[in-house]
């Protein structure tokens, strides 16, 4: 049976087009992920992404989709009637076919985890993921907005994050990941410009206040639309239908002489939701939903058949070395250089995996297993961006979306390089880290390992630098540079633990061409300047996130 995973992020962005399309883009260049919808709204200032996919893919494209509107959203410039406490504002995970709440559940804590330690971002867990009963509610993290937040995590214990910093990113603020069933964003509209009056309605109907159960509401001004709004969350339809919030704010409304303008739902909807309201309000006796011939079609199908994603053939990941060594060298562009430096990266986190093993260091064999685990991952990723590229620049000239489609698809393919080169930093940096604890037999391979790291690195960063040459959109060049400049001192740093003066004796004479004082001085300055080679310690190498920045369901 296909394992299929929903993923439902929420971005506070709903009028920046070319911020939108690069997170659908994020979204959609993993393979295996498959993009279902998207909604946007002026008022709310907010998009919402509906994907399907394998969990593994699932939790890649949540994290790349974050790490982009971590760069180009910044929530200090932000303004819009939706609540939010960050520019990823709430991930859920759902269960849809092979998957249980609880798979969700580890899905929302992995990608919590790495999103505090890459992004520096804190994250609180909610809904049946939450470790904390506070937390559970989205509307708690959410209340009194950033400020609140920000004042919770100063002041209260019980408001530590689950992962990450316990202070907000300061253009990110904070990010709500978790699992929960599937929910219903349905809104509706009044012919009235009376904001109180939406939010006495909407604090009649919640839950929270009282009223209907599975129930959550506020009132919000839709300034472009001349009108205010009852936006809706219906977090179990089979016990609050939709016809049921429909009604009882048509009642509150008539109550005040005022008539409904229209209703929307946000994002997607599960089919029974829509047949419990077209049999309520044709009054069907005795209706079958197997009466429906789309579902009796497909339930006459296997279930590969039945609108499930057909796994990759023959990923790079899973082929032999020889059959590896033959697709590099096919004459194709795909797979090319991207892939060859995430493979190098990931044969030097293995050898630091085994070195870690030998010398009993489990923290470090788990991270460096990590590291090589992402890497092989972006072997296959490099290539996938490398086609939405070439498929962007098809495009005619006159197309009016071809330069935020060639915007969008380089920096994705400055991304994944990009990170290529991160990753085998780091493990760089955990390999130097093992030598010195583990027997002298056991050296030599930790030296190959470093310099397979700093090569892949190298590699990354070139082609990641290469690809910004050619990058016109001057936001993403700027949020990019600190991430470029950085991986660039670590790659020096590291170069630096490969340079083992010569010894000397009494009497000997200075070969110049071993030892020029300029190197000597150089490696002693990073010495001091840098704490990987000055301390025995696990070095994270942690990324900063100094990074520029430029209604609906949860």
């Amino acid at each position: 049976m296909t394992r299929l995973v929903e993923c439902v992020p929420n971005f506070s962005e709903g009028r920046n087009q070319a911020t939108i399309q690069a997170l659908i883009d994020a979204v959609a260049s993993v393979m295996g992920v498959r993009v279902l919808d998207h909604s946007i709204d002026w008022d709310h200032h907010r998009s919402v992404l509906t994907f399907v996919g394998d969990p593994e893919a699932v939790i890649e494209a949540a994290f790349r989709a974050i790490r982009v509107a971590t760069d180009l959203i910044d929530l200090r410039k932000h303004a819009g009637v939706h609540p939010r406490v960050g520019a990823t504002d709430v991930v859920p995970f759902v269960p849809i076919r092979g998957t249980t709440m609880q798979d969700c559940v580890q899905l929302a804590k992995r990608l919590g985890q790495r999103v505090g330690r890459e992004l520096d971002i804190p994250v609180f867990l909610y809904e049946r993921a939450a470790s904390h009963p506070h937390h559970a509610a989205l509307e708690s993290v959410r209340r009194g907005g950033i400020k609140g937040l920000a004042f919770r995590l100063a002041s209260d214990p019980d408001w530590f994050p689950d992962f990450g910093p316990a202070r907000l990113h300061r253009t990110a603020g904070a990010i709500v990941i978790g699992a929960r069933p599937p929910l219903i964003a349905f809104n509706v509209n009044l012919c009235s410009t009376d904001l109180p009056l939406a939010q006495l309605i909407a604090k009649a109907i919640r839950q929270s206040n009282g009223g209907i159960p599975h129930l959550k509401a506020i009132g919000v001004e839709l300034a472009s639309r001349h009108m205010v709004q009852v936006a809706m969350n219906l977090t179990d339809f089979e016990v609050t239908p939709i016809h049921v919030a429909y009604e009882a704010v048509q009642a509150q409304a008539a109550l005040c002489g005022v008539g409904i303008a229209g209703c929307e739902i946000v994002g997607l909807v599960p089919r029974a939701a829509l047949l419990a309201a077209a049999v309520d309000a044709l009054s069907l006796d005795h209706f079958d939903p197997a009466q429906v011939l789309e579902s009796r079609i497909e339930a006459g199908l296997p279930l590969e058949d039945a609108g499930s994603i057909p796994p990759e053939p023959n990923a790079l990941k899973e082929r032999s070395v020889l059959q590896l060594l033959d697709s590099v060298a096919a004459a194709t562009p795909i797979p090319a250089g991207g892939t060859a430096a995430a493979l190098v990266g990931a044969l030097a986190s293995a050898l630091g995996v085994m070195a870690a093993r030998v010398g009993r260091q489990h923290a470090n064999e788990h991270r460096l297993g990590e590291i090589g685990r992402r890497l092989r991952d972006l072997m296959e990723a490099d290539g996938e961006a490398y086609r939405t590229f070439v498929e962007a620049t098809k495009l005619p000239k006159t197309d009016p979306h071809r330069p935020t489609a060639l915007s969008s698809a380089l920096h994705i393919a400055t991304e994944i390089p990009l990170e290529i080169a991160e990753q085998s930093s780091e493990a760089g940096a955990l390999l130097h880290v093992c030598s010195s604890r583990v027997k002298p037999r056991v050296r030599s391979d930790l030296k190959v390992g470093l310099l397979l790291a700093i090569a892949a690195g190298e590699a990354g960063l070139h082609t990641a630098k290469e690809n910004l040459k050619i990058q016109l959109n001057q936001r993403l060049r700027l949020a990019l540079a600190p991430r470029v400049q950085q991986v660039s001192q670590y790659l020096e740093e590291l170069k630096g633990l490969c340079y083992t003066p010569p010894l000397s004796h009494p009497g000997a004479k200075t070969n110049i061409e071993q030892a020029s004082p300029g190197k000597v001085r150089k490696r002693n300055e990073w010495k001091s300047k840098y704490s990987i080679t000055t301390s025995k310690k696990r070095s994270k190498l942690r990324r900063k996130s100094s990074r520029a920045k430029g209604s609906f369901g949860n």
